[in-house]
């Protein structure tokens, strides 16, 4: 059985970090990514990773703040977050691509149950 585990979500001041971690149990995954839901906003790309380690970022809004990695022999994905603004205020998912070939992830991929990112000014 297929499992995304977030956790390492919380409340921190303006211009803080936090590290989110993706546990995966069940499969390993080629790509894995972040997306956020802001209140009353639609879900946003924020990163995605491989196997090998090739990333890409939402660069509008997290460019050099953000760093996607993972540690593929614990089958785990990390977000590390820097400089934190009060506009990154979201629910953090992580999710996995189902077929291995694929680089983008969808609505009908893997999806874990969210971690709160509340950033206070």
């Amino acid at each position: 059985q297929v499992q995304l585990v977030e956790s390492g979500g919380g409340l921190v001041q303006a211009g803080g970090s936090l590290r989110l971690s993706c546990a995966a149990s069940g499969r390993t995954f080629n790509t894995m990514g972040w997306f956020r839901q802001a209140p009353g906003k639609e879900r946003e790309f924020v990163a995605t990773i491989t196997l090998s380690g090739r990333s890409t970022y939402n660069t509008h809004s997290v460019e050099g703040r953000f760093t996607i990695s993972r540690d593929n022999a614990k089958n785990t994905m990390y977000l590390q977050m820097n400089s934190l603004k009060p506009e990154d205020t979201a629910i953090y998912y992580c999710a996995a691509a189902k077929n291995p070939f694929r680089t983008n992830i969808d609505d009908s991929d893997f999806w874990g149950q969210g971690t709160q990112v509340t950033v206070s000014s």
